[in-house]
């Protein structure tokens, strides 16, 4: 079984200003309550093909995962899929400018995955925790970058 969850949010603040923070991994600790760090495995700024080891907490265990990135539009699209972890998983960001007013950006954060041994049978709950974690993970980027406009 798949997981597949998306949430987003609408954040007053331009596109450019949105998609720089949220799209540099080594700002993910600060907005995902469940990251705990993040160590670059290849040289900043994010391209396609850079690595970083991420640390998280999750359902009460510690994961430790490698993600590549496989897709990058600036300002528009990242995607980044796991090189070493528990199991495969994508994590894609996009954004866009919300209405017609330039300072509104629209955020959709949207996990894929296929979990494999304990983690299947695990997947509906996995999936509901996901997604309960990224709407708050959404609402506190958010959060922070009202917060400094």
């Amino acid at each position: 079984m798949s997981v597949d969850v998306l949430v987003e949010t609408t954040i007053a603040r331009p596109l450019a200003a949105v998609a720089a923070y949220a799209g540099d991994p080594s700002n993910a600790p600060e907005w995902y309550a469940n990251i705990t760090s993040v160590e670059w495995r290849t040289e900043p700024p994010i391209t396609i093909g850079s690595e970083m080891d991420f640390v998280a907490r999750f359902l009460g265990r510690t994961l430790s995962y490698t993600y590549r990135v496989t897709e990058l539009v600036p300002g528009e699209r990242l995607t980044m899929e796991t090189a070493q972890g528990p199991f495969p998983m994508r994590t894609t960001y996009t954004w866009e400018a919300a209405g017609d007013e330039s300072r509104m950006t629209r955020m959709t954060l949207r996990n894929t995955g296929s979990p494999s041994g304990f983690s299947r049978v695990a997947a509906p709950v996995m999936e509901a925790a996901m997604r309960r974690a990224t709407t708050k993970d959404l609402a506190r980027l958010k959060a922070i970058l009202e917060r400094s406009a």
